[in-house]
């Protein structure tokens, strides 16, 4: 199997080095031929980092002049990648772009359909798609078994540091921007598009300069509310990532959703039989090596031609859009 001749454009992201450590975990997959960060200032702060020692650094111009490249990660600043996914788009490059997909909808949305039109991978980098837990979540609702979905509450918090909730004020919407897309693109799996976003994003006033650092978001249909919750000062707040989905039949319950996983499920039938007491099952969705590998090994396998992208342009474009609406 020829592997897939990978360059890394951009460390800022906060997934940077972990993916790079992924990739370079699977030398049978993955050959990585050079790091790209443009930016100095950003190359000296996080440039030493182990993920990239010994891979050769080579200047934006080189990278994009490379006709022995097939992929790219885009790593950079939540605010440069989708630009710079664009360039490599451009050059004939499959890429894998970190999430979320900028701020400028129209420009994604361009980037998505020239990666279209010329045949071209563009996976985003939504690890959590890849949860067996999740997975076990979209397998039950599909399936019918947890009935109607009248209601999603989705919780992803932690607890930064004073520089990092001050740098949250870049972002539009602030914590809700930078990690509550996760929550919003399960929500969108489970339930599909909400008729309308209602946002309450605040500064909590804590050791930040105004960023937005208490994020909540409603997502409303027609058969219920869904929630959005993503606050950067809630300590343990990692411990407390829910995704917690209600249906006429059962229900699903996610917390913490990763370090452990922990899941717990509940029919109907079981509560009434039990009345007021706990009614709920632990269940084992399925083991999980690394947050990263199964996506980036779905990513090869894309590149490869072997599978089409699961996740369409059509839902990208509409998942970014519902996020933006979340971050007003």
């Amino acid at each position: 199997m020829k592997r897939i001749r990978v360059a890394h454009f951009g460390i800022a992201h906060d997934h940077s080095s972990v993916t790079m450590d992924c990739v370079r975990s699977h030398p049978d997959v993955f050959e990585v031929v050079a790091v790209c960060e443009p930016d100095e200032e950003t190359r000296a702060k996080f440039g030493g980092d182990a993920a990239y020692k010994g891979i050769p650094w080579i200047t934006e111009e080189e990278l994009l002049s490379r006709k022995d490249i097939d992929a790219v990660l885009c790593e950079g600043n939540e605010l440069r990648s989708v630009s710079d996914a664009q360039k490599c788009i451009d050059h004939g490059m499959h890429v894998h772009l970190d999430k979320p997909g900028g701020t400028d909808l129209a420009a994604f949305e361009k980037l998505i359909r020239d990666a279209e039109r010329k045949g071209l991978t563009l996976q985003m980098g939504y690890m959590y798609r890849y949860n067996p837990a999740m997975r076990y979540v979209l397998k039950s609702v599909r399936e019918g078994k947890l009935g109607d979905i009248t209601g999603i509450d989705a919780t992803f918090c932690c607890r930064h540091t004073p520089e990092k909730r001050r740098w949250l004020k870049q972002f539009p919407g602030g914590m809700m921007f930078f990690l509550g897309c996760h929550s919003i693109d399960m929500i969108l799996q489970i339930n599909g598009l909400p008729q309308r976003v209602v946002p309450f994003n605040r500064s909590s006033g804590f050791e930040n300069d105004g960023s937005l650092d208490t994020a909540f978001a409603v997502l409303d249909y027609p058969n219920g509310v869904c929630t959005v919750r993503s606050n950067a000062t809630e300590c343990n707040g990692y411990s407390h990532r829910r995704l917690l989905v209600v249906g006429t039949k059962g229900t699903i319950d996610i917390c913490p959703l990763e370090s452990p996983t922990l899941v717990r499920e509940t029919t109907q039938k079981h509560a009434e039989e039990l009345g007021w007491r706990d009614a709920s099952d632990g269940v084992f969705p399925g083991f999980l090596s690394s947050r990263y590998d199964d996506m980036m090994l779905e990513f090869a396998a894309c590149v490869r031609g072997e599978m089409k992208n699961p996740y369409t342009g059509d839902y990208e474009i509409e998942l970014q859009r519902i996020v933006l609406e979340a971050c007003k």
